[in-house]
């Protein structure tokens, strides 16, 4: 019910509808893919979009405005760049290079309208996370520093080191309770270094109403509209998952962590 499995296909794969299976409302997500020399138009109605280059060398044409070519050889080779369309503008990605191109098309619903920019990987914001087994990078592509900007939307990526374990200790964001837990969906979108993998990802609610692990491949998205989702790299493979999120309320991302094991948290694991 919650995971996508990716496709290898070439062109646009919508792998999160607007109406999908988990029933999240506010956002969408879909996988681009382009051989050399092809191009995608699109126009995505009442939703602002992040086009977050995966591999390869992007153009973005946004009404006038021109943004790249940038390149990323994969996710894993460095930080990520991101071009913001606004809502109701038509837009068209571009390989620019000699290779495929892939793309992360992440959508939230959207009234406000902004400006076009660019996040180039200089002004993504990177730290470090937890510790043992459950360190891990996170990189901040449209979140904080984008307020002001856009509407809805809140973009990164995570990278776990092989065995180790992110979206930990377990968080959920699905209740609005001021100064405590944010409101949001979110959806993942994995890939796999070397891509042959897998890692375990949860989802689970303290009442037992959910309460599943499913194994995550090179190229699946996974859908979160409650619940703690924790996810472990399997061992001897790096998992990275780009996340996107979205709610009704605003863009404060507030993590409840799960109280059975928040003492996690307290300990020192030196």
């Amino acid at each position: 019910m919650y995971l996508v499995r990716g496709t290898s296909e070439h062109g646009y794969h919508e792998l999160v509808p607007q109406q999908n299976e988990a029933g999240l409302k506010w956002i969408s997500f879909g996988h681009l893919r382009l051989a050399a020399g092809e191009a995608h138009d699109a126009a995505i109605e009442g939703r602002e979009v992040v086009l977050v280059l995966l591999a390869g060398a992007m153009r973005v044409s946004i009404g006038g405005k021109v943004f790249g070519p940038y390149e990323r050889a994969n996710v894993f080779a460095g930080p990520a760049t991101a071009v913001y369309v606004p809502v109701g503008q038509s837009f068209r990605v571009e390989n620019a290079g000699d290779g495929a191109l892939e793309v992360a098309v992440c959508q939230a619903v959207a009234e406000q309208v902004h400006e076009p920019f660019v996040v180039t990987p200089d002004e993504v914001q990177i730290k470090t996370v937890g510790e043992a087994n459950f360190e891990r990078k996170v990189h901040d592509i449209v979140v904080k520093q984008a307020e002001g900007k856009v509407h809805r939307i809140i973009v990164g990526e995570t990278f776990n080191p092989p065995g180790n374990w992110s979206s930990y200790p377990p968080h959920k964001h699905d209740e609005y309770l001021p100064g405590v837990e944010a409101l949001m969906e979110e959806i993942y979108f994995y890939q796999i270094d070397p891509p042959g993998g897998f890692g375990l990802q949860s989802i689970y609610t303290s009442d037992g109403a959910i309460d599943e692990t499913y194994r995550v491949k090179h190229g699946d998205a996974f859908m979160i509209p409650r619940g703690y989702h924790p996810v472990c790299a399997a061992g001897g493979y790096q998992l990275y998952y780009l996340w996107l999120m979205a709610g009704p309320v605003d863009r404060v991302m507030i993590p409840h962590d799960d109280p059975a094991h928040a003492w996690i948290r307290e300990r020192s694991w030196g």
